[in-house]
């Protein structure tokens, strides 16, 4: 296994691969599921003693938080301002999201509230700490990716209180309770969100030079439609990309597509490497 690992969830929803991403209307039952498996594979592999596994999330569900969101002392990632009339600068945070670490190296019961001043006085846990904390962890002497994760707590100091890896963490979960009854709807339209995903699958396909993007791109497609149409284009991504390196394109260079405009099923794919 890598040393580093990100797992993503299925967002569409198909009768063969309902969508475990728990987003609405899809049932939570698959995405306690994938959280099960996933420890328990972990759970079960030589790498256990040597792992982290953090479960989190980009949104906090729309429930109500008691804590008020933090608006200062936060610096903006890179000074971008968002576009009228809003001009949003990208110097707050949001409301809380739940995040679950799993560790023989962390103490059972472990809540940890904030980073206790660090970096900065004003320093909190957010996405950006994860970038920040695989960085410390792994000694890597490239710059911050931005001035957020500069910023942003880091959560390391969970697993160096302990000198040995604990033995009693469980080999298996409890299975949840499988909510929904029916098949899933492969016919229904595209969320909204799941059309910006068939949107930034056509940036890999090349697609995004038409002049149907990226207003009507995924508008129209069924959940059927829009899965078969991500499918292919990360298969013709990865092949550009296989191709690119067979021709000796250096590996730190991004694969650019180009759309097929013909009528074929399955087209060549076309590698334009950039720099």
């Amino acid at each position: 296994m890598p040393n580093y690992v990100v797992l993503e969830p299925r967002y569409t929803d198909s009768k063969l691969s309902p969508a475990n991403d728990d987003h609405p209307s899809h049932d939570v039952y698959e995405g306690q599921m994938l959280v099960k498996e996933v420890y328990e594979i972990l759970r079960g592999s030589p790498q256990w003693n040597e792992s982290l596994l953090v479960i989190t999330y980009d949104e906090h569900g729309g429930f109500y938080d008691h804590v008020p969101t933090p608006v200062s002392g936060v610096p903006s990632p890179d000074g971008i301002v968002g576009p009228e009339p809003f001009l949003f600068r990208f110097d707050r945070l949001g409301v809380r999201v739940p995040t679950i670490m799993v560790s023989p190296w962390i103490e059972k019961g472990t809540v940890v509230h904030g980073p206790n001043g660090l970096p900065f006085p004003t320093s909190e846990f957010e996405h950006s700490s994860i970038p920040a904390t695989v960085k410390k962890l792994f000694n890597l002497s490239s710059p911050f990716l931005t001035k957020r994760d500069e910023w942003a707590g880091t959560f390391e100091g969970i697993l160096q209180k302990r000198t040995q890896p604990r033995s009693d963490c469980p080999e298996k979960l409890p299975t949840p309770v499988k909510i929904r009854k029916g098949e899933a709807n492969e016919e229904a339209k595209l969320s909204e969100f799941q059309q910006e995903l068939v949107q930034l699958a056509a940036v890999l396909k090349g697609d995004d030079i038409l002049t149907s993007y990226p207003k009507m791109i995924g508008k129209q497609m069924s959940v059927k439609q829009g899965q078969k149409y991500m499918e292919n284009a990360l298969k013709r991504f990865f092949e550009a990309g296989l191709s690119a390196k067979t021709l000796g394109v250096n590996e730190e260079q991004i694969v650019k597509m180009r759309p097929s405009l013909t009528t074929r099923s399955s087209p060549p794919s076309t590698a334009y490497p950039q720099p």
